[in-house]
């Protein structure tokens, strides 16, 4: 076999590998070099599996060559490689940004361990994504979720302890409900294999074991993606974790939960259990508007702008379970295309908030007066991010919420075209309160300036406010992808 066909396991591996090489390492800039080859390798991969499944399709990938549903499965569709680009392609940029920005605010000693954590964090969310198998989606989730504790907690802002062990509550919590969701499911089926699991679910079809399974999962992995009301260990993991691990997580860890209820909703539960015997589409409706409103008012509130735009991105999940909720090839392309796109842009906002808190020396609405005259660049690359938020046209969050509007208009729900057009006014105050402090107030006497800001922090940010209005303009990757993927999904049903 040639290494081209090894191309689903090494997307694993090599992440993987790197974890324990960069604890034995232990120096610093030696770690950073490991974990640095690892995350652009895994780009790498994830971009060549991405066009050898638009060029031929599905890739089964049997671990140890036992054929599934016997072994363990590595499963590469649309839908998959499309996540698979969008975490490793974030993670090739956060990284090169957290060097310089761990520097302020993670104790030198602990670096490696950053790296660690880090490239652990990566293979838990691509193990997640590429796997064919619900127990390892398990397996994987706790990866991600163990590494992501110590990520949050590694800073020196002692607050986010707290946050760190909130998340660990909740987030054991959520995987709690998982493993039952799997358990009942493995209990009816006898396979784990999610291709075979659905194909059996047929015979079992809306037994009480499976509703429930559907119910366990559902709140579980509601949870990990931080579906309101359930968003409880968000605001604080984002506003107190260091800069470079809130864009990440912002950007990666809530998309993948996404693509998890996706998988098992569409490849394994299908049609007629997930809005046949339960009243599924409603609840996800319900709670889609919930958070997409209250969310968006708490964060008009808030002091904070790390915080702020955390509240903004339990909105955002709003509107990506919106889109779920239409229960069409439009609705779903939307949901998916928003996954990637609030990805992109909300893991600018925050690279972009860690430059600020750097040179500002916090994120408070106070601090950052007259930034728009101090850090112009840095300004207006939030201000555009922002705009991508509010759904403006030439932004990569316009497309996301004119499919909404598409699926809500060929639906005929005028009124859910409405009330998204609604939520989003709540968007622009509370951008507007960030251009308000920026560029229409007069900067602090007592605010220290950092002048000069390493240019491994700039770059990596621009390269994401940048992708922001590039995929708001050329839609044929984004775009073209959801509608694939959505098509697929659909096309699954029963």
């Amino acid at each position: 076999m040639t290494l081209a066909q090894h191309l689903p396991a090494l997307q694993v591996v090599v992440p993987l590998l790197a974890a324990p090489l960069t604890v034995l390492l232990r120096r610093r800039d030696v770690a950073f070099a490991v974990a640095l080859a690892a995350t652009w390798t895994a780009l790498a991969i994830a971009i060549a599996l991405w066009l050898r499944v638009a060029d031929g399709g599905t890739i089964s990938y049997a671990i140890g060559n036992w054929p599934p549903p016997w072994g363990i499965e590595y499963r590469v569709d649309q839908l998959s490689a499309f996540v698979l680009v969008l975490v490793s392609g974030i993670a090739a940029l956060v990284l090169p940004y957290s060097r310089a920005s761990i520097e302020a605010e993670v104790p030198p000693q602990q670096h490696y361990l950053f790296y660690t954590m880090f490239v652990l964090c990566l293979t838990g969310l691509l193990g997640i994504t590429i796997t064919g198998d619900a127990f390892n989606i398990f397996v994987f989730m706790e990866i991600s979720s163990l590494s992501t504790y110590v990520l949050i907690a590694i800073g020196r802002d002692r607050r986010a302890l707290v946050a760190s062990y909130q998340y660990l509550i909740m987030g054991t919590i959520g995987a709690t409900f998982i493993v039952i969701g799997i358990g009942l499911l493995y209990l009816m089926t006898g396979t784990l294999n999610l291709a075979d699991m659905g194909l059996r679910l047929a015979d079992v079809h809306g037994t009480r074991p499976v509703l429930a399974a559907l119910a366990f999962l559902t709140v579980g992995v509601s949870l990990k993606l931080a579906l309101f009301p359930l968003h409880q260990w968000l605001p604080n993991a984002y506003t107190y974790a260091p800069s470079a691990v809130s864009a990440f997580l912002a950007a990666t860890a809530t998309k993948v939960a996404v693509y998890v209820l996706l998988r098992f909703y569409f490849s394994v539960f299908g049609h007629a259990q997930v809005f046949g015997k339960l009243p599924m589409q409603e609840v996800m409706l319900l709670l889609a508007l919930a958070g997409m409103f209250a969310a968006s008012a708490i964060a008009i509130v808030q002091t904070d702008l790390k915080r702020l735009f955390a509240y903004s991105s339990v909105a955002q999940v709003g509107y990506i379970i919106l889109g779920l909720s239409f229960h069409s090839v439009t609705g779903l392309s939307a949901t998916v295309v928003h996954l990637f796109n609030h990805g992109v842009t909300k893991g600018a906002i925050f690279m972009l908030l860690g430059c600020v808190g750097l040179a500002m020396g916090g994120t408070s609405l106070a601090r950052v007066q007259g930034l728009g005259k101090r850090m112009p660049l840095t300004s207006f690359g939030i201000v555009l991010c922002g705009l991508s938020l509010i759904g403006v046209p030439g932004t990569a969050g316009f497309i996301s919420k004119w499919y909404l509007l598409l699926a809500a208009m060929e639906r005929g729900q005028w009124w859910l075209v409405f009330m998204i057009l609604a939520s989003s006014l709540l968007a622009v105050v509370y951008v507007w309160r960030f251009i308000e402090a920026a560029y229409f107030r007069e900067p602090r006497i007592d605010t220290v300036v950092v002048n000069e800001l390493p240019w491994s922090m700039g770059l990596p940010a621009a390269a994401l406010v940048i992708a922001t209005v590039y995929f708001g303009l050329e839609t044929s990757f984004t775009v073209g992808s959801a509608t694939q993927a959505a098509t697929l999904l659909m096309g699954g049903l029963r």
